[in-house]
């Protein structure tokens, strides 16, 4: 009796497996998804690093840089200019940037003779200046005042005397691609007064634009 009783067990055993293996085939089947792939934020822009630039604009002085041949104002001085600029940034934070910058400038800032006042000409300008400023709109626009040292060439008919004083101005830079930068500046050029024949106040103001190319050796 107990050997036909397990042979009946066995029987039923055999008889579930197909049930069994149908329910299995009824699952649903276990898939691995992937992880949707994140591309990493873009690293936020710095100011940080090196630069070279050229720049183009005009200049002027006041009515009274030099004096007429009976001693009144004879005029001012103006004309286009334009040169290069060199120069390295350092971003303190997310907001301020301080830097040096060093300019050289071309032009034809004169007067011609005529018949009251003599030719007065200043050939060229060069700069060596300091920088500050804040970072706005994700860092990308720099808003800066400058100030510093310059020197120029004032030409008094067949005298010409080279002559130092100090700069101070300031301006925007805007980062357009991640190594170009345009800029608007103003600067404000004092040179010493000394005792040229026709010379008041060598007293230059120049509005200029122009545009940067940035790198750095050590990133």
């Amino acid at each position: 009796m107990k050997i036909k009783a397990a042979g009946y067990g066995l029987t039923a055993l055999l008889a579930t497996l197909p049930c069994a293996g149908a329910n299995a085939a009824d699952l649903p089947a276990n898939t691995y998804k992937a992880p949707a792939y994140m591309q990493p934020a873009p690293a936020p822009f710095s100011w940080t690093g090196f630069y070279v630039g050229a720049n183009v604009g005009g200049g002027f002085t006041g009515a009274n840089a030099y004096s007429n041949f009976g001693g009144g104002a004879g005029g001012k001085l103006s004309g286009a200019i334009g040169g290069l600029q060199a120069g390295y940034n350092y971003q303190l934070s997310p907001m301020f940037v301080v830097g040096i910058e060093n300019d050289l400038a071309f032009g034809n800032l004169s007067h011609k003779a005529d018949l009251v006042s003599p030719e007065i000409s200043v050939p060229w300008l060069t700069t060596g200046r300091a920088r500050a400023g804040i970072a706005v709109l994700d860092s990308r626009l720099l808003l800066y005042s400058t100030a510093g040292l310059a020197a120029g060439e004032l030409k008094d008919g067949p005298v010409h005397k080279m002559k130092m004083g100090w700069v101070a101005g300031g301006g925007a830079e805007w980062a357009f691609a991640p190594k170009w930068s345009a800029k608007l500046e103003y600067l404000y050029i004092d040179l010493k007064h000394d005792n040229l024949p026709d010379w008041n106040a060598a007293k230059i103001h120049i509005v200029s634009v122009g545009v940067n190319y940035h790198f750095d050796l050590f990133r």
